[in-house]
């Protein structure tokens, strides 16, 4: 912390290293009707791009919409009430080159769904912020959580 009680501020290649050390992110964009939109994703990067696949539908259109999407990814221990959290603003671009398509597929970490027709999005960060939470020596919380319960569908 910088010693007023606010976080940590992240230059780019700081974000960059934490970035790789996860594999589920966020893509997020402003509807037609102005509301937003955040889903989950499984992502890598390329170079100092973001890349995730997607099926045809609303993360496809938005890329296609919009142009510009964001996109955030963080880590939280909360026993030791740490944490980062980075966010990634930039154009998107759907790759339609098979070459470039094949070459993303073998660096691609295997999808957490099946996913047919589905085509890769990259995002070239035009802006990356990052915050961090420094850990706090001494001060370990115990977190409780109440008992699993299965959602209401």
């Amino acid at each position: 912390m910088n010693g007023s009680g606010s976080p940590d501020i992240l230059g780019r290649s700081a974000c960059m290293r934490l970035l790789e050390t996860v594999v589920v992110g966020r893509v997020a964009w402003a509807t037609g009707d102005g509301r937003a939109l955040v889903l989950p994703v499984n992502f890598f990067l390329d170079g100092e791009t973001v890349v995730f696949r997607s099926s045809p539908g609303d993360k496809l259109d938005a890329a296609r919409g919009h142009g510009e999407l964001s996109f955030e990814a963080d880590d939280a221990e909360p026993a030791l009430r740490t944490g980062w959290s980075v966010l990634v603003h930039g154009p998107a671009e759907i790759v339609t080159d098979a070459a470039e398509a094949a070459r993303l597929t073998e660096r691609s970490p295997a999808s957490w769904l099946d996913l047919p027709h589905a085509s890769f999005v990259r995002i070239v960060p035009r802006e990356i912020t990052g915050r961090r939470l420094p850990l706090h020596l001494g001060g370990v919380s115990i977190v409780r959580q109440g008992p699993w319960r299965p959602p209401d569908l």
